[in-house]
């Protein structure tokens, strides 16, 4: 087994606590098709227990869970096992999100286990000096997002952006970097994508829309487009 290579620009859509059984494997089917429509690479989150269903009914969305903890199988009561996740078919992990932050210790320890059983890391950093700490690491991919966005509908601004992309470039340049803070339409991630980031998604700008498949289908074809090399 080897991890998964993310072809950039990629997308990225965690529903989090919002979507669980029925509700994410339908979105989950809806992404697969656009994937392979558009030819664009989905990073897809899901509750735990729902990864195997819905590993079973589809073939491009890269399966990834919210968290991970660095750990071997033995005791520990509410451990997250790598090894149980590789073996249910996950291919990526988020670490350190905001609604879930680690410790440098745990954090590392989580990468280390990452990297064992070809699991690929997305590492969250809040802030400029947090990136900057964390791309040490040479996480796979790292999701710049100030804490104080997430959820607003409000993106981060350009010198955010730009500042942090040049900096995580410099430090881990083997790191994919997924701007996100905000994030809720096609418009979007456009943004993101011209200022530098290699993907970019959201959460509540798609599941609490009004249509979230459409909105996942404009962020597809904007990202289609930069793939394209038309702006």
């Amino acid at each position: 087994m080897s991890k998964r290579v993310i072809r950039s620009p990629f997308l990225v859509i965690n529903p989090k606590a919002f979507l669980y059984g029925n509700s994410s494997l339908e979105l989950a089917l809806e992404a697969d098709k656009l994937s392979e429509k558009y030819d664009i690479d989905i990073i897809f989150t899901a509750q735990y227990v729902d990864i195997p269903t819905i590993k079973e009914k589809v073939k491009h969305l890269i399966l990834t869970t919210q968290h991970m903890d660095g750990f071997k199988p033995g005791p520990g009561m509410g451990k997250i096992l790598p090894k149980a996740l590789a073996e249910a078919g996950v291919e990526a992990t988020f670490l350190n999100h905001a609604e879930h932050p680690l410790t440098i210790h745990q954090l590392s320890e989580a990468v280390k286990y990452a990297e064992k059983y070809d699991i690929l890391t997305i590492i969250c950093a809040d802030s400029i000096m947090d990136a900057k700490m964390i791309a040490v690491l040479e996480p796979d991919v790292l999701l710049c997002e100030p804490t104080e966005l997430i959820g607003t509908g409000k993106v981060s601004d350009d010198a955010y952006m730009e500042k942090t992309n040049k900096m995580v470039r410099e430090l881990s340049p083997n790191s994919l970097i997924l701007q996100a803070a905000g994030i809720s339409s096609g418009a979007d991630v456009k943004k993101a994508i011209q200022l530098g980031a290699d993907g970019s998604g959201g959460t509540t700008g798609i599941v609490k829309a009004a249509n979230p498949i459409g909105v996942v289908e404009d962020m597809l074809k904007e990202l289609s487009q930069l793939k394209g090399g038309k702006s």
